[in-house]
């Protein structure tokens, strides 16, 4: 091949081209890179007129698709014969399909090669032993082998086929096996490499045929390795304009441009909203399109929620992860209920999330009854439901719903094809499938799982098809299916107003302004990531872009950027409590301008303040009306009513309480409930002391199963009962000493006091124990605590502020009876356990005189307050009812200002 000048040039001899000739030309990037597309039409038929070549037998690649249209457009106004304007992948699709993957090849689907990749693992004696003994090990190193054979396949198809044996001899002698520390790394790497290897042959290799009168290639973000490959073929003169800045001195023309302007934001939402804001400025100035980088996919997302509030025309070439759309919970909602160790909230939550999609009568009633069942009943396991009769008209439809489920559940290895051959008819019985097609996001859904009859381009490899899967294989193959593959809705029917796109498919697009959030040390210019099994000096060998080359693409995407008419960037100082950095580009870029004299353009906030006049948040005081006034009072509505009379309000006469989630997770008022229960039959069938540890340990297994609850979720709870069992027994056996005996436990108890206007007063004791004494028999109510003794100590301390036992104790007093005493055990406390409320009786009965006048006056109207003070409002489940942190406002004379996009 022959080598030329450029020309043209200033003082350039006159050039004879041969065939094989390489012309390189730099293209100056007028000051508008609208304008950029005309230049480079204009070189092309410059080209033509010195070379003689003609020009409708030329192949114009440029480096993206979305690059295609502003080429031809340019090429087809200055009229006459144009060349073929192709990417290389356009082009080599049109000449014909890909060759189909078979059994064993790559297919560059993530997740089908991932179960490719595992067979392949586990053929080797140490990856079986690896997937046996370390399953997230295994899980890794298929993940590490998928990336790693990927990339050396894309890099080989840049090779010249006739030389591509070579390159794979090369990659063995570079990858041989090794001992010693990376030992395991260079055997995945060697799998992925011979994986690659046995790769079909790619459809860019049709390219190396073709004799076009000349190549014409456009560089812009870095050079195209396949581009590079197809000039050094020979064959054909090539034209190689060069759109990118000099290597050495990429920031050198920050002269000529126009500076960009730099908005520093306080956090994620400030930022977003300035970015939409700065979008819409452009806007309305009519600057359109514009582009809206999407370096910090999440804070774009929350973009353009803000832009589409404002009905601005949005074209995302970007979208989102399928597994969070709505269409994906339904599919993977099935597979979870399916489990066969499945919770009943795992099951509502997909019977409402096909509720949401599926148009099916009565199904919403139907699942508001079941999971009124299963909170009725405690139920938290799937399998419960199919153990007791349900009510007749739940009953045939749980029938329908376990026939759904049935098939999915089934522990037997199947083909990939049957599991979805299983889905798909759970997905049709359910009434999914409709909702599903009927629906964007869902019928994207259905082609990445390969479900959708009417895309035979979606269909599966049938060698991938053919792997065996066990349930859970085949759920966590859903689950990296929709975590891999992006929803991309459709294009607006109108040209966009905003281009959401990523930085890399910017470049030489002709956008009328450009926004950039995100422009921080942690989405811009910072350390790309690493391939997981190759170091750079391999990766270079094997012809695959290393950390270096990673880098310079990106700063040269960045510096195209700059040639906008418009640029703002934008970055915030904080994620929350953790600080921010500028972006290394942006820092060079600032450096850049500063040695020319100049700095980055003011950015005036285009957001508008708007004044609005204080209205501060009164506290709510509401009057019950007769008709919710209690017709009896328990210990806990007692405390609500006098801890806040808003919060009694709200949660006893309103109903207004938070649901408790039905999954298999035991938290501590799961423990706490199984502790009572333990130890109420405990003592209930207590006999021989010395029997007491194994009879102890011997209910709480059988409470635990009862209760149904999870194993491994109990472990931490079940080693604090450990430690508790030794500490309760040494106290019982004390207890048995000084003559106190169990009388009863969960002691239901109910009167009607004098004043309370016929208002029942009622309470469940958690023990009452007898002491005998001197002076005869003392009742001894016992309240178990898994709380801290120290908080119980803070409660007691003010005798009329403890409002539990002094219910108690005034239920059980009686003119004749014993005398009380009221205490609080602390069962989780290592020291002394018990909590003694002294002269409960005392207590019980200002407590009574104090509800009976409390009772008065919420049946003469007084208002129930809510008082907003102590610990009361920490945990409170009504505090977004009487708007607690609302009610601190700006001074009267200081109007509150917000900013609106």
């Amino acid at each position: 091949m022959i080598l030329t000048q450029s020309p043209g040039q200033a003082g350039a001899a006159p050039v004879s081209f041969a065939m094989t000739s390489i012309v390189r030309r730099p293209l100056a990037i007028p000051p508008d890179v609208r304008g950029w597309w005309p230049h480079v039409a204009t070189a092309v038929r410059a080209f033509a007129v010195e070379t003689g070549i003609a020009l409708r037998d030329a192949v114009l690649l440029v480096p993206y698709a979305q690059l295609l249209e502003p080429a031809r457009r340019a090429l087809a106004d200055i009229g006459g014969w144009m060349p073929r304007v192709e990417t290389t992948q356009t082009l080599a699709r049109a000449l014909g399909p890909s060759p189909a993957a078979e059994a064993g090849q790559i297919s560059f689907n993530v997740a089908l090669d991932g179960l490719t990749a595992a067979q392949l693992l586990r053929g080797q004696r140490w990856g079986a032993t690896l997937a046996r003994r370390d399953p997230r090990g295994f899980a890794h190193a298929v993940a590490g082998i998928v990336e790693t054979a990927h990339a050396l396949a894309r890099g080989a198809a840049a090779i010249a086929p006739s030389q591509r044996d070579d390159h794979w001899t090369r990659g063995r002698a570079l990858l041989m096996p090794i001992s010693g520390p990376g030992q395991r790394e260079r055997l995945l790497a060697r799998i992925a490499l011979e994986w690659a290897c046995l790769a079909a042959a790619p459809a860019t290799d049709r390219l190396f045929g073709l004799a076009p009168s000349a190549w014409i290639v456009v560089q812009a973000g870095g050079v195209d390795p396949l581009c590079a490959a197809l000039r050094d073929a020979g064959g054909a003169i090539c034209l190689w304009l060069d759109a990118d800045a000099d290597a050495a001195r990429p920031l050198a023309e920050v002269e000529s441009i126009h500076a960009p302007a730099l908005a520093v934001c306080a956090g994620f939402e400030d930022e977003a909203e300035a970015a939409a804001a700065q979008a819409i400025a452009y806007l309305r100035a009519g600057e359109r399109p514009v582009a809206l980088i999407a370096q910090d996919r999440v804070l774009v997302r929350r973009v353009r929620a803000l832009l589409e509030r404002r009905r601005v025309a949005v074209l995302d070439e970007t979208g989102w992860k399928l597994s969070t759309t709505r269409a994906a919970v339904p599919v993977v909602g099935l597979l979870e209920a399916a489990r066969p160790d499945a919770s009943t909230d795992a099951l509502l939550d997909a019977l409402k999330a096909i509720a949401g999609i599926a148009d099916v009568p009565s199904l919403a009633h139907r699942i508001d009854a079941l999971e009124a069942l299963c909170r009725r009943a405690a139920l938290r396991r799937v399998a419960a439901l199919s153990a007791g009769p349900l009510e007749a008209g739940l009953q045939a439809w749980w029938t329908e719903v376990q026939a759904w489920l049935a098939p999915l559940s089934e522990r037997t290895s199947r083909s990939l094809a049957d599991w979805l051959a299983v889905l798909t008819q759970a997905l049709r019985q359910s009434g999914a499938w409709a909702g599903l097609v009927a629906d964007e996001a869902g019928r994207q859904v259905l082609a990445a799982l390969h479900l959708d009859p009417l895309r035979p381009d979606t269909v599966a490899p049938a060698g991938a098809l053919a792997l065996p899967l066990t349930r859970d294989d085949f759920a966590a193959w859903v689950h990296d299916v929709l975590e891999e593959q992006a929803f991309r809705p459709a294009a607006p029917g109108v040209p966009p107003d905003v281009v959401i796109t990523p930085l890399a498919r910017a470049v030489l697009r002709p956008f009328a302004a450009v926004v950039l959030p995100g422009a921080d040390d942690q989405h811009l210019g910072g350390e790309p990531p690493r391939p997981a099994l190759l170091a750079d000096a391999e990766a270079a060998a094997l012809g695959l872009p290393t950390a270096a080359d990673r880098r310079a693409a990106e700063l040269q995407a960045f510096v195209h950027l700059l040639r906008a008419p418009a640029l703002t960037l934008l970055r915030r100082r904080a994620d929350g409590r953790t600080p921010v950095g500028t972006s290394p580009l942006v820092s060079r870029l600032g450096a850049a301008l500063a040695r020319s004299g100049r700095g980055y353009a003011i950015w005036i906030d285009p957001r508008q303040r708007r004044r609005w006049p204080v209205t501060p948040v009164e506290r709510p005081a509401p009057i019950a009306p007769a008709a919710l006034l209690p017709q009896a009072l328990s210990a806990s509505a007692v405390e609500a009513l006098r801890a806040c009379p808003y919060r009694y309000y709200a949660t006893y006469l309103l109903g207004v309480r938070e649901r408790d989630e039905l999954d298999d997770e035991v938290d501590k008022r799961d423990y706490g409930n199984w502790l009572h229960a333990v130890l109420d039959r405990f003592h209930r069938e207590r006999g021989d002391p010395r029997d007491d540890e194994a009879l102890l340990q011997t209910i709480a297994d059988e409470v635990r199963a009862a209760d149904d609850l999870d194993a491994a979720h109990f472990e931490p709870f079940g080693a604090s009962f450990a430690a508790f069992v030794p500490r309760y027994l040494r106290w019982l056996h004390a207890r048995d000493a000084d003559g106190v005996r169990w009388r009863a436990g969960e002691h239901e108890v109910a009167q009607v006091p004098d004043g309370f206007g016929g208002v029942r007063l009622e309470g469940r004791i958690d023990r009452v124990d007898a002491r005998r004494t001197p002076d005869g028999e003392v009742l001894e109510l016992i309240d178990y605590k898994t709380s801290s003794a120290t908080d119980l100590r803070d409660k007691v301390a003010e005798p009329l502020e403890d409002t539990q036992l002094a219910v108690y104790a005034a239920l059980m007093r009686t003119p004749q009876g014993p005398p009380l005493r009221a205490l609080y055990l602390a069962l989780e406390s290592r020291e002394k356990m018990e909590v003694e409320h002294r002269d409960v009786e005392q207590s019980a009965a200002a407590l009574v005189a104090g509800l009976a006048h409390d009772l008065e006056r919420l049946r003469a109207g007084h208002p129930m307050p809510a008082l907003g003070e102590g610990r009361t409002c920490e945990h409170c489940a009504a505090r977004g009812l009487c708007r607690r942190d609302h009610w601190a406002s700006p001074s009267a004379d200081e109007p509150a200002s917000e900013a609106a996009p």
